[in-house]
Order: C-alpha cells, then structure tokens, then sequence
C-alpha cells in the first residue's frame, strides 16, 4: 500500500527548506504504477503552496538528463522524486544532476540522502519490517491472516544532509532542523 498523502509533505518541506523553490520538477516513470497516485498529491498541494508543478514522464537516464537540464534552465526550481524502482536505480544520477544544477530535492527514503540528496521524508522501513515481523510472530503462534487488522505506517523520518545543503547554497531553518530525526553531516 502506498501512502500518497505524502506528497503534500514534500511539497511543504521543499518550500521550507528553500523558500525561493516556485517551481517543482517531479520525475517519474509512467509506467510504474505508483507513480500517478504520488504525482496526483503532488500537484494537489502544490496549488496550496503557489508553486508550479513540471512533470518529468521519463523512462531511461538519457530522458532523466534532458529533462533536468531544461528544467534548471529557469530560476527557482526543485526537485520531487517519488519512491519508485525506477528513482531508485537511478538516484546517483538524479543526485548529481540535482547537485550540478543547484536543485533542492527532496526524497522518500533516507538512503538517498545518505547518498548525496538534501532531505527525505518518509515511512521508517525499519519500524515496518519490525511490525512485519510481529504478524509473523501471531501467524506462527496460530492466528489467522484474516483476523489481523490492517495496519497503516504510524513513523515517518526526516533527513538532511547538511553537506548537500551547503554545496547548494541553502541554510536549513532552525524550526525544520529540530524535528528532524537525522542530520548528516
């Protein structure tokens, strides 16, 4: 299950983070089936926060540069990439560019910015797999899958990483460095 109410969490965090951000390039590839729900959240808060949504419909890293570099033609941008398979295989590229082109991004998980992203907000997966492993433990105890009650993420974790930020000329304000969870240097 994909959490797509998020959206709206990236789009404020992007504008805190760089409130000059009045344009959001969101990559993503057609193809992958979560990427419309995510996409849908995305422009809807957008439109809260005045800021312009670009879609990036891409589907290879060639599609990835071109769309990038035209969208850091004009001022003021930054990027959106929603947790698919396909931001995550390219993420080295995605955060390089990001870097070159001076984009604030922000991401799903914190591996990206452990990688070189600025900031991720999103579900902890540890807390799930931990919470997975608890049905397993009621299965294997004799409970039925059908009796356990669904269950939606309840932890979300944010990251910055600093170095990122100051290569992208940005300083994180105060109210979003203290609740963040993890600050990497």
């Amino acid at each position: 299950m994909y959490e797509y109410a998020v959206g709206l969490k990236w789009v404020e965090l992007l504008k805190q983070i760089a409130p000059q951000v009045t344009r959001i390039a969101v990559l993503y590839d057609p193809e992958q089936p979560a990427a419309a729900g995510y996409v849908a959240a995305i422009e809807a808060a957008a439109r809260s926060f005045s800021v312009r949504v670009v879609l990036g419909a891409v589907r290879d890293a060639a599609a990835i540069e071109r769309t990038i570099q035209a969208f850091a033609g004009e001022p003021n941008g930054g990027l959106i990439l929603p947790p698919t398979a396909f931001t995550v295989a390219h993420r080295a590229l995605i955060i390089s560019l990001a870097v070159r082109y001076r984009l604030s991004n922000i991401f799903a998980h914190r591996y990206n910015v452990v990688d070189g992203g600025l900031a991720s907000y999103g579900v902890d997966n540890i807390d799930l797999y931990r919470r997975a492993a608890e049905y397993v433990d009621r299965i294997l105890k004799g409970e039925k899958p059908g009796d356990l009650p669904i269950q939606f993420a309840t932890k979300f974790e944010l990251v910055i990483n600093l170095k990122t930020a100051r290569a992208l000329g940005l300083e994180i304000p105060i109210p979003v460095l203290a609740r963040t969870d993890e600050v990497i240097e």
